[in-house]
């Protein structure tokens, strides 16, 4: 027969689908299923916002209902927040490389190195441990990855699933943000939401490495603990 104590015990512990849903995950520890179908949720709307801006802007620029106005430099440009504020509008721009059009003379490899960041970040996130609070060096490093990895997404969609223009093998990136500094006449590359993304995330990452990460929890008793009586038979 099951002694008392082993009953109590028994009673005490939670099911599964209670640890799943209620139990919070302490900090230094890895994600429950919970945890990280929440980061994965975050990731999927940064992804759906980044999408849906770029249709939508390119779609109205394209259509009847846009005032394009040209500026200084020559580029069609549509005001957002009104014909006095010049410095921040919207363009079109399709870029065939990275960031500031960078390694676009190297489509396949940039693809490539895009397909395994993607992989990266997605193991990292899965890996990455709860912290202890939101503004937390864990917290940071996390969403950091979130950021980053939307963005990354976000961009090579338009990579695979866009039809290859211009003799380019790969679709290219629609970037549609346009921040012009008017005292000089130069305009900032334009960008998207996805970029917006991975450049916040990389800062938060900076950001982040100066400060102190969570240790992980000791699964070792501490000392003057020892492990309590053994159940004795009924």
């Amino acid at each position: 027969m099951r002694s008392v104590a082993s009953i109590a015990n028994e009673r005490q512990k939670p099911s599964s689908a209670e640890f799943m849903t209620n139990t919070p995950t302490p900090a230094g520890e890895h994600p429950g299923l919970y945890l990280l179908l929440r980061r994965f949720l975050v990731v999927g709307f940064l992804i759906i916002l980044d999408l849906w801006s770029k249709s939508f802007v390119f779609e109205w620029l394209r259509s009847d209902r846009a005032e394009l106005v040209r500026d200084a430099c020559g580029h069609a440009r549509q005001h957002v927040l009104g014909e006095d504020v010049q410095w921040f509008t919207f363009m079109l721009s399709e870029n065939p490389g990275a960031a500031f059009g960078q390694f676009a003379s190297f489509p396949h490899a940039l693809i490539g190195l895009r397909i395994v960041a993607v992989i990266a970040l997605t193991v990292m996130i899965i890996r990455a441990r709860r912290g202890s609070g939101l503004l937390s060096g864990e917290a940071l490093f996390n969403g950091a990855l979130i950021l980053v990895l939307a963005g990354a997404l976000g961009n090579l969609y338009d990579n695979l699933m866009l039809e290859a223009t211009g003799g380019h093998p790969y679709g290219k990136v629609r970037d549609f943000i346009d921040v012009y500094f008017v005292s000089w006449k130069r305009h900032f590359p334009t960008f998207n939401v996805a970029d917006s993304c991975i450049s916040v995330g990389a800062v938060i990452l900076l950001l982040g490495s100066f400060m102190k990460r969570d240790e992980k929890p000791s699964e070792d008793p501490e000392p003057g603990m020892e492990a309590g009586p053994t159940d004795a038979p009924a």
